[in-house]
Order: C-alpha cells, then sequence, then structure tokens
C-alpha cells in the first residue's frame, strides 16, 4: 500500500531518523511505501522509484520513527 501524506502539526518543524542515520524533515515526505515491518520514503520533489533514492525506516531499527509513520497505514 502506498500512501501519499502531507505532515504538518501546528506549523511544527518535526524530524525523523532513516536506518542509516540520515535524518529527515518530515515536512518533505512525498510518499511512504509499507513493506511488511519496513517503510520506504520518498522525500525528492521530483519523485522517486521504490528501491531508488528512497530511505527506509523499519520497526527493529527505529521504532520511533516506525511508530510515527506508520499511524497513516492504521485505520
Amino acid at each position: 500500500m502506498l500512501i501519499i501524506i502531507n505532515i504538518m502539526e501546528n506549523n511544527k518543524v518535526s524530524y525523523i531518523k532513516t536506518d542509516n542515520n540520515k535524518v529527515i524533515n518530515e515536512k518533505c515526505i512525498k510518499w511512504v511505501q509499507k513493506m511488511n515491518e519496513c517503510l520506504e520514503v520518498c522525500i525528492r520533489t521530483n519523485g522517486c522509484r521504490l528501491g531508488v533514492n528512497t530511505h527506509v525506516i523499519c520497526s527493529s531499527n527505529n521504532p520511533e520513527s516506525y511508530k510515527k509513520l506508520n499511524q497513516h497505514f492504521e485505520g
């Protein structure tokens, strides 16, 4: 499942840590793809292909970041 999200919480800047220890601004997220217990995140303005130019956030490596983004898939 692919979700295109727009995260804005009271105009507050919020960041997420990826599995390769990069920190990304949540406002820059274009889309998130859920793959089992990992999320693949695109932040490029001109888009990404799955597995190319994306960031990975897995539940086992970054539980806080994973939980924050995974809530958009629940419901």
